[in-house]
């Protein structure tokens, strides 16, 4: 797999992981689950971002 390819798959698989979190983090009242998955969803589309920015240069 390309190296742009990966960062995308990667990327989106954190901004899920992330959504998960934060979900769990809300219904259980855990507040640092929350930003935990916060902060890996940020991660994941910045991520991603770079992975699409790769791919560009790529090309």
């Amino acid at each position: 797999m390309k190296s742009g390819t990966q960062d995308t798959a990667e990327g989106k698989m954190h901004q899920v992981k992330g959504k998960i979190k934060e979900v769990v983090g809300k219904v259980v009242k855990d507040r640092d689950l929350e930003i935990e998955g916060k902060v890996e969803n940020i991660d994941g589309k910045v991520q991603e971002k770079i992975g699409q920015i790769k791919k560009v240069v790529e090309k």
